[in-house]
């Protein structure tokens, strides 16, 4: 008899889970993963964005080095040489007829302004550099050449900014302009130097 009540003392000892617990189990890894899904999409959202950044960052450096291997120096006269007819809004080659380091109206960051806008698609090809965007265009490059109030005769600051197509926010100057995710802005300060 005693060894008959050690044997069913063991059998209510090794029962197995009741109800209630696989239950809570279930709710638990439910939540779980529901919660991990979330997390997935988080991270997606966050890949492409770094993504855009990154493709807008390109084009504006692109344009910065453009706009820095322009001339902005000294004849062998010492005199003031600053090309002012470079094209750098044409899709193909330089060409002549553009702006070049010519200085920037006001507000070109946050507006565009024939010379100092172009177009790009996807891959980062210039479509155009009319007053709109045409259809296709993925990124709005604006760019700035506004001499340094300190030295305006011989220093240059150049402001490139590339957004993704969409509406902005305008600035009425350029300390007011941040930038937003998804874009690039880049800063540059040129010297004119002895040729």
């Amino acid at each position: 008899m005693d060894r008959e009540l050690h044997c069913v003392s063991r059998m209510r000892d090794a029962r197995g889970f009741s109800l209630l617990e696989v239950l809570v189990a279930t709710t638990v890894l439910t939540a779980s993963l529901a919660a991990l899904a979330q997390l997935f999409t988080i991270a997606t959202r966050a890949n492409s964005s770094a993504m855009a950044t990154t493709c807008a960052t390109v084009l504006a450096q692109e344009k910065m080095e453009q706009l820095r291997s322009l001339t902005w120096g000294f004849d062998t006269l010492g005199l003031p040489l600053t090309d002012t007819s470079t094209d750098l809004t044409a899709a193909s080659e330089r060409g002549t007829g553009g702006t070049g380091l010519s200085p920037s109206p006001p507000n070109t960051l946050s507006r565009d302004i024939e010379g100092y806008v172009d177009y790009l698609d996807t891959f980062g090809r210039v479509l155009d550099r009319g007053p709109a965007p045409p259809e296709g265009a993925v990124y709005i490059r604006r760019w700035s050449v506004e001499p340094l109030p300190t030295n305006p005769g011989n220093t240059i600051v150049i402001q490139v900014l590339v957004t993704r197509r969409r509406t902005r926010g305008t600035a009425d100057t350029a300390a007011g302009l941040r930038r937003q995710p998804d874009e690039a802005h880049v800063i540059s300060v040129k010297t004119r130097k002895a040729s």
